[in-house]
């Protein structure tokens, strides 16, 4: 059965960016692991005016509840809340977490530690490194972190 992985983004809000949304789509299916992208799941509810927003919130609460895992672009300083809250919702779900960020710009007050700490909550204590990447490139490298969560059962 394939693992199903939540990409959690800001991509979508930028013409420019949500074309890299595609080189992430793609080395997943590459892996054989089913995608969920939040902006492509979520771009026919805009029914009503009133009420789009939670229902909105709801289809990605309830993708991330049927999700084993989220992939977490976290740029920004800070990085986006959506994604921020997302990642939350991941990390109290007990889901597999990895996380990107390829902006080179500081939001953690550590050196070891890229990111806020909160976030090391849902990554191993050891090997944390294994989960995050900095690149496009370093995803590729690193493929086997995927296919070792891919093969392990739920």
């Amino acid at each position: 059965m394939k693992k199903k992985l939540y990409l959690a983004n800001s991509y979508g809000f930028s013409k420019q960016t949500n074309k890299l949304l595609y080189e992430f789509i793609n080395i997943f299916n590459e892996l054989n692991i089913e995608v969920y992208e939040p902006f492509e799941r979520t771009k026919d509810i805009i029914k009503d005016e009133n009420e789009w927003a939670y229902d909105i919130a709801k289809s990605n609460f309830h993708d991330l509840k049927k999700c084993d895992g989220i992939f977490a672009i976290v740029n920004g300083i800070p990085p986006d809340e959506g994604v921020m809250i997302e990642l939350g919702i991941a990390i109290a779900l007990k889901k597999e977490i990895f996380l990107f960020r390829d902006d080179f710009r500081n939001c953690s007050d550590s050196n070891q530690y890229p990111l806020n700490l909160m976030l090391f909550l849902g990554l191993p204590k050891n090997n944390w490194e294994k989960y995050y990447f900095e690149s496009l490139q370093d995803i590729n490298n690193n493929k086997k972190a995927f296919v070792e969560w891919a093969k392990r059962s739920k």
